[in-house]
């Protein structure tokens, strides 16, 4: 788990004259001890992030559950030299916006990648680049014929990125290219990804169409295979 990262990922500790994180009055929302409901049952991550507002420690609960999941992602995006910094800057946006978090949506994962995307942004050369370099990478003797080998481009990983989904991926603008790995490497649904880019659910259906059939030309493959 990536806990101490370059940047200040530490969140702010109790108030001066606040309990500890663990003693009852530390824990608010009627929580019990390391953030049970009081049922026992695991808050949600809205259950902590409004929690956060009055008991800012409570924060890290949310790195806790979804550090690993950003840096993997990040470092698919970017590779690995970026993705300590995105995860760490994620979080810390994600702390310093954690107010306007609408804690109807219990789950914070979209709200995570959208930021952890916005970051992303800033680094579209180095992702551009790292494609490419990828798709100038020498095949693989034992591999298979083209259509088998690029099949099921969506749940193509960076490690095993083949050198034409590769050069396909750079060919993509920012905006699809953004929206198709949040559905094919973050593993989020339509309704996520749309939250996720704040763009409507039909806006989602209509731009991935788009983008699997840009892939379909660019790789040469039948409709099925995309």
């Amino acid at each position: 788990m990536v806990r101490t990262v370059s940047g200040d990922t530490r969140f702010p500790a109790a108030a001066p004259g606040r309990s500890p994180v663990g003693s009852r009055e530390a824990e608010p929302y009627g929580a019990e001890p390391n953030g049970a409901g009081p049922d026992g049952a695991e808050p949600s991550d809205a259950g902590l992030i409004e929690a956060s507002l009055t008991a800012p420690e409570r924060f890290a609960g949310v790195f806790d559950r979804h550090a690993d999941e950003i840096h993997a992602y990040a470092g698919r995006r970017l590779g690995p030299e970026h993705a300590d910094d995105v995860t760490a800057e994620t979080f810390l946006v994600a702390f310093r916006k954690r107010h306007r978090y609408d804690t109807s949506r219990p789950d914070a994962r979209p709200w995570l990648y959208g930021i952890a995307g916005n970051l992303i942004s800033g680094h579209r050369r180095s992702e551009v680049r790292r494609l490419r370099a990828l798709a100038r990478a020498p095949r693989d003797a034992g591999e298979r014929g083209a259509h088998e080998e690029e099949r099921g481009a969506e749940r193509a990983s960076a490690a095993a990125l083949r050198p034409a989904l590769a050069a396909a991926l750079a060919r993509l603008s920012a905006a699809e290219r953004d929206l198709l790995l949040l559905v094919a490497w973050a593993d989020l649904s339509y309704e996520e990804a749309a939250e996720a880019l704040k763009i409507p659910i039909g806006t989602v259906r209509s731009r991935l169409h788009r983008v699997r059939a840009k892939l379909r030309r660019h790789l040469d493959l039948p409709e099925e295979n995309v």
